[in-house]
């Protein structure tokens, strides 16, 4: 059961806490508190997604070379026990994003049925299938900020927008290439999507997701609201990640699970860590 909810994912919900660090939010116990609430609400919520997912496509991830192997698929669980197991985790989602905050349980449903549209139709419409998947990112940052009554920066949320379009695109690519050619066999939309297609798309997606972040350190606000004319200097730690993940994806056919990269590539992970302590200290 607990490898059908992939709680290895749970750290793509780590996009709330952006407006807790970036807005200044954590001197407040109760928004600390509700922020929290919500990020359990994710992760409860994508599970019921992964749960979903993984019950419509049964068919397909039993001829697929790796998801074959996922509990449904091998036959460890059953679809009955998924189908309970997904009902009784979005019932328990909702409860805690309405603890967190009513607008919260708001984001989360919304989550939820773009996923449930997602699964059931838009994945197998090219592009709009990453531009659901980076709509899902935008609604944790959103819930993490608006929902909490944090005001989001406009720069962050375009600059989250540029990232979830890169890992989508990325995801893509790695699908692609997994498939040996034959993804169409397996999914409809990849046979729309060709390598080239998306290394451009990779390339567009990179680089305004590096440009936004960028302008979004030297913004007169953002430096007005830190008290720091120094977050620049974080930016180098975000191009160095972005890079090594284009490499993982060309030069180690990595690239096909953002998580898991990020939690296994070391290059990824001091990059990432030291971009956080490093953020984290010029914002206190």
């Amino acid at each position: 059961m607990l490898k059908l909810m992939r709680p290895h994912q749970w750290v793509k919900n780590g996009f709330l806490f952006m407006g807790l660090i970036f807005g200044h939010g954590w001197t407040e116990p109760s928004l600390v508190q509700a922020v929290l609430l919500a990020f359990a609400a994710f992760c409860l919520a994508s599970s019921t997604v992964y749960v979903l997912n993984d019950l419509h496509d049964v068919a397909e991830d039993r001829v697929h070379p790796t998801k074959r192997f996922r509990p449904i698929a091998s036959g460890a669980v059953s679809e009955h026990q998924a189908r309970w197991l997904g009902l009784t985790l979005a019932v328990a989602a909702l409860t805690l994003a309405w603890i967190a905050n009513p607008p919260v349980a708001g984001y989360v449903l919304a989550y939820l049925l773009l996923n449930v549209a997602y699964t059931l139709r838009w994945k197998q419409i090219v592009l709009l299938d990453i531009f659901c998947i980076s709509a899902g990112f935008m609604l944790r940052i959103l819930a993490g900020t608006d929902g909490v009554d944090i005001p989001p920066s406009n720069w962050l949320l375009f600059c989250g927008l540029w990232a979830t379009l890169f890992l989508g695109f990325i995801k893509r690519r790695a699908e692609l290439m997994e498939m040996c050619g034959q993804g169409a066999e397996h999914r409809k939309v990849l046979g729309e999507y060709s390598p080239e297609l998306l290394d451009k798309l990779i390339g567009i997606t990179c680089t305004g997701m590096i440009l936004s972040y960028s302008l979004y350190t030297m913004d007169v606000d953002v430096r007005r609201i830190h008290d720091s004319d120094d977050l620049i200097f974080t930016v180098p730690f975000v191009i160095y990640a972005c890079f090594r993940y284009l490499f993982l994806l060309h030069q180690e056919t990595g690239g096909g699970d953002p998580s898991r990269d990020l939690l296994k590539d070391r290059h990824i992970l001091v990059a990432g860590s030291l971009w956080f302590l490093v953020t984290l200290y010029m914002v206190m």
